[in-house]
């Protein structure tokens, strides 16, 4: 899976890099960026929340 980010949509409440620290970070202003977009097996449940916890449904997971 892939961890996809369209920054248009990032409104930099940091919601997605709590949930998944080691997938996401945020840069200087607050904006997620993604650290790994390669999403493991294991780390699909992580990410699948820090998508859904995004309000402006900045993040998506793709095969």
């Amino acid at each position: 899976m892939k961890l996809l980010l369209d920054s248009t949509r990032c409104q930099g409440y940091g919601l997605c890099q709590e949930l998944a620290p080691e997938l996401i970070d945020l840069d200087e202003w607050g904006y997620a960026q993604v650290r790994v977009a390669e999403v493991s097996a294991e780390g699909e449940e992580i990410a699948a929340a820090a998508v859904a916890a995004c309000p402006n449904s900045a993040l998506r997971l793709v095969k």
